[in-house]
């Protein structure tokens, strides 16, 4: 590969990464190329990027950013590495949870290294149930918003009810002989 194959690759990696707010850095090493289509097409299916890249390369791209990536160069730039860009923060760590399910008990590959949350740094496997159950923007948006109708939907049926109980005691009190 050329210095200027490798400038292009880290510009469009420096790119993505400054674009996505949301990036995950696995080990697929050991996987058979039957295993790695499999997870390329699911990867499809969910609407996540899936690229391997080296890991000069990565590290280079995430030098040109404004976040402090340097817990990654120590702990997760090392071996095979695949890049996983997903629009959703916990996509990335549900394809994965799904894909280890998929492949039976004892089946971890691709395995988590690191992933990047809004800036926020996550290194190793054991972080990967922690990612799965973080919500998306929009999921908590909905909490909020169901949150805030909810008080509102039990004043109104109150008053719903209600008024069908005073609508009851009136026609009975009009009813009632004097």
């Amino acid at each position: 590969m050329t210095k200027e194959q490798k400038a292009q690759i880290i510009e469009e990696l420096s790119q993505k990464f400054a674009s996505k707010n949301y990036f995950y850095i696995t080990d697929a090493s050991g996987l058979s190329v039957e295993q790695v289509n499999k997870f390329r097409k699911l990867c499809y299916k969910k609407g996540i990027e899936y690229t391997v890249v080296k890991n000069s390369l990565i590290k280079k791209a995430l030098a040109n950013l404004n976040t402090d990536y340097t817990p990654f160069n120590q702990a997760v730039l090392k071996g095979f590495s695949g890049i996983l860009f997903a629009d959703a923060g916990n996509a990335p760590a549900k394809l994965l949870k799904e894909y280890h399910k998929e492949g039976g008990k004892g089946f971890n590959k691709p395995t988590l290294k690191g992933a990047s949350i809004d800036g926020g740094l996550f290194i190793g496997e054991d972080t990967l149930d922690l990612l799965s159950n973080l919500k998306s923007k929009n999921e908590l948006i909905g909490d909020i918003i169901g949150l805030l109708q909810s008080p509102a939907k039990n004043v109104v049926s109150a008053l719903q009810s209600g008024g069908n109980k005073l609508a009851g005691i009136v026609k009975t009190l009009s009813e009632k002989p004097e």
